[in-house]
């Protein structure tokens, strides 16, 4: 019987079927098939009263795909190779319902790496679907629909808050309350002394027997004053020396890796994401397809058996056994610990033996997780630390230095300015040195520093809110949603942010917090681990929560709609001042009854032309413009100057230059980096070469006129040269074939 392996993703397919031959057909879901659907009471898509019973509905752009998965699986062994976590599992479950199989069969597979050998191990250890990781993601998949469309909707109608959730709630509190803090905060100036000499400088660590440091500061300058003309001679009292070692990092989570490409690489946690996701489904290098990296969503920091010896080896081949090391584990709260560690999925395959199949992105990720990996199995780096201390007028002095005597692992991770060796003079007990001038320096004590993608997801995972797979998207949403803005890699709320954490705490503090947050994370995994049952925990939720909901709805002050001093042209009333999601509007009052909205009056900008000739019409050129309405308005975008004909725009500045891969215009970001304008490198679809010319890859697109318009189909990138377009009944047998 001829088999049929269900995947996630397109490219993810193209690369399973390159590891199996005949007999095997590999299908892709593209995601969820499937979601809550929004009819019932709310539009909630739950029936609360019958044990809070799903209405799912297969998602409208997923129809046909759905209609040919069904027709392509009937009659055949179906396996399920979704993604190892509750998301995919939930994925494999709603693809088992919608095709008739049973939950009973052994038809679920699971690897976490995308290699030859995990594929043929996978297939050889088939698995019912885990029915509690589904309970699980059911579970908070309709916790988050109550709250969201409850709390939107309560928002959007109140102050003009565009969303709220479970997750993204507490987050933005976080940012919140750190900038109130700041902005609380109130400086204390404090005084600092130092002795300078010709080779060094000393720093005064102790006054008349108490401690000088952040915890125990000199506020009187008067102090100092008094002590300057009394000093005399510096009398070496004591030199301490002492071997520190310093311990190398364990594997990539997901967290601590967009920490750490955040920090070196100034990547955002979604770009990183979206970097890793691609290499973990698998790159062409050379003569085969293979995955890269293991699974990219995880928080443990383990390592199989099997590539720890083949690490080992590597280190004691590449560096000598005296820079071999053991396995760091580290462990936290609410942590799951499913899946390994982020790492290569070889050890051979070296960053420097990718780099010409890799785009730059993908190259320094990779050797990133590469040296990571590596550098967590190597040994401590040592130093040695002196401190000298000296003696002068009823005060204690000190100069610190320190030397490194093995690299370890800062071999291959890298040594950062704190490794670097501080050299000290030679002193010897019961020396005295004259020091050629004494200061004292004015200080002030800082606010705490705002938050940065990097910490604020830190933060989230120390704190338990959320999971991997949310870290990156929970801060994408809260800039989508203007609540807050990112300048020089630091957070700051909006005045819409602080409104929207303000109206929470007052009316939903109970469970828009911290704990009430990672305490339901800790639920949640608990019913994937079969310990809790998923009905009582929505019924304690919503129990919880309407009560709140109802209060709010009552006494919440609705700061829409603002009244306005003018009258209505359509039918006398009174104008005011609303607010949608794409900002504030002037209507009619005795709306619905009157429908008049008020035309804004737009600022006239002037539009430059950037002699590029459009892509799309051949004749026009694109220029640059300022959206006047929408979600965009007042940014700037570029468009061809003969539109309406010709409807070409984009985000990004286009360039001349033309993608390698399919063709199409190249855009520069705001950083200078160049994109291609179809998005090739994230449509899966791209890498499937056409079969009619053999140079374009075809690549999705919705039809904009006639008798189709609206539905998608595949055409090639190498339009208007080659015109081959394809259905995607016709695309998904391909996605198969190398």
């Amino acid at each position: 019987m001829e088999n049929i392996i269900i995947v996630e993703s397109p490219s993810k397919s193209k690369t399973i079927s390159s590891y199996l031959g005949k007999g095997y057909t590999v299908l892709s879901s593209k995601g969820h098939i499937c979601d809550l659907a929004t009819t019932g009471k709310d539009g909630l898509g739950i029936d609360i009263e019958n044990d809070f019973k799903p209405n799912y509905k297969i998602m409208k752009e997923k129809e046909d795909l759905v209609k040919t998965l069904q027709s392509m699986c009937k009659g055949k062994n179906v396996y399920l190779a979704t993604d190892p976590d509750r998301e995919g599992e939930a994925i494999a479950y709603h693809l088992a319902r919608i095709l008739g199989l049973s939950y009973d069969d052994l038809n679920r597979i699971e690897f976490h790496e995308i290699t030859k050998q995990a594929v043929r191990k996978a297939l050889d250890e088939p698995h019912k679907i885990n029915l509690k990781m589904v309970d699980s993601q059911e579970c908070r998949r309709m916790i988050d629909r109550i709250l969201g469309f409850k709390l939107s909707k309560l928002l959007q109608k109140k102050i003009g808050s565009q969303s709220a959730g479970r997750v993204q709630s507490v987050v933005l509190k976080l940012i919140v309350d750190l900038e109130k803090e700041i902005e609380a905060f109130v400086p204390t100036t404090y005084y600092e002394m130092e002795a300078l000499f010709n080779t060094f400088k000393l720093k005064l660590v102790e006054l008349n027997g108490n401690p000088v440091d952040s915890k125990n500061r000199i506020l009187e300058k008067k102090i100092l004053e008094e002590l300057q003309p009394r000093l005399m001679s510096f009398i070496v009292s004591n030199i301490s020396n002492k071997l520190v070692k310093r311990n190398s990092y364990p594997a990539f989570t997901t967290s601590t890796m967009q920490q750490e490409a955040s920090n070196k690489l100034g990547f955002s946690p979604n770009r990183t994401m979206r970097i890793a996701q691609g290499l973990y489904e698998g790159k062409n290098i050379g003569k085969e397809t293979v995955g890269l990296i293991t699974y990219m969503r995880t928080d443990s920091t383990r390592l199989a058996d099997v590539f720890v010896e083949q690490a080992n080896q590597h280190i004691i081949r590449s560096y000598g056994e005296k820079y071999l090391g053991v396995l760091k584990i580290k462990t936290q709260k609410n942590m799951q610990d499913a899946h390994e560690a982020i790492r290569p999925t070889s050890i051979d395959r070296t960053p420097d033996s990718l780099k010409d199949y890799l785009t730059e992105d993908e190259y320094q990720l990779y050797q990133l997780i590469y040296k990571r990996t590596i550098a967590s199995l190597m040994a401590p780096a040592r130093f040695n630390a002196t401190k000298v201390e000296f003696t002068n007028t009823e005060s204690l002095w000190a100069i610190s230095g320190q030397t490194m005597e093995f690299d370890g692992f800062l071999k291959v991770y890298g040594k950062t300015e704190e490794d670097e060796n501080t050299m000290l003079p030679e002193f010897s007990l019961g020396d005295g040195y004259n020091a050629t001038e004494t200061q004292i320096l004015e200080k002030e004590t800082q606010p705490k520093s705002r938050y940065t993608e990097a910490s604020i997801i830190k933060e989230m995972e120390a704190l338990g809110i959320g999971r991997p797979s949310t870290y990156a998207q929970t801060i994408l949403t809260l800039k989508e949603r203007n609540y807050i803005t990112i300048e020089k890699k630091s957070i700051s709320p909006t005045e819409q942010g602080i409104l929207t954490v303000d109206k929470l705490d007052q009316f939903f503090q109970d469970i828009i917090n911290v704990s009430y947050t990672a305490n339901m994370e800790t639920s949640l995994d608990e019913i994937a681990k079969g310990e809790k049952e998923k009905v009582p925990e929505l019924q304690s939720f919503y129990h919880a929560f309407l009560p709140l909901y109802d209060v709010a709805m009552e006494h919440m002050d609705a700061i829409y709609p603002i009244p306005t001093d003018q009258i209505c042209p359509s039918c006398g009333s009174m104008l005011v001042i609303r607010k949608s999601k794409f900002g504030e509007f002037i209507s009619c009052s005795n709306y619905p009854t009157c429908k008049y909205v008020q035309k804004e009056e737009h600022e006239e900008h002037e539009v430059i032309d950037t002699n590029i000739l459009c892509p799309e019409c051949g004749t026009g050129h694109i220029v640059q413009r300022v959206a006047k309405t929408g979600k965009n308005k007042g940014k700037i975008f570029y468009a061809c100057n003969n539109y309406p004909k010709c409807k070409a725009a984009y985000s990004d500045l286009p360039t001349e230059e033309k993608c390698p891969n399919c063709g199409a215009i190249m855009l520069k970001d705001q950083d200078g980096k160049l994109y291609c304008s179809k998005h090739c490198e994230r449509q899966q679809e791209d890498e499937i070469l056409c079969p009619v010319c053999k140079k374009g890859h075809m690549v999705k697109r919705t039809a904009t006129k006639g008798k189709n318009k609206g539905s998608t189909f595949y055409g090639c990138s190498n339009y208007p040269k080659c015109k081959n377009i394809m259905s995607e009944d016709d695309i998904i047998p391909l996605l198969s074939k190398d």
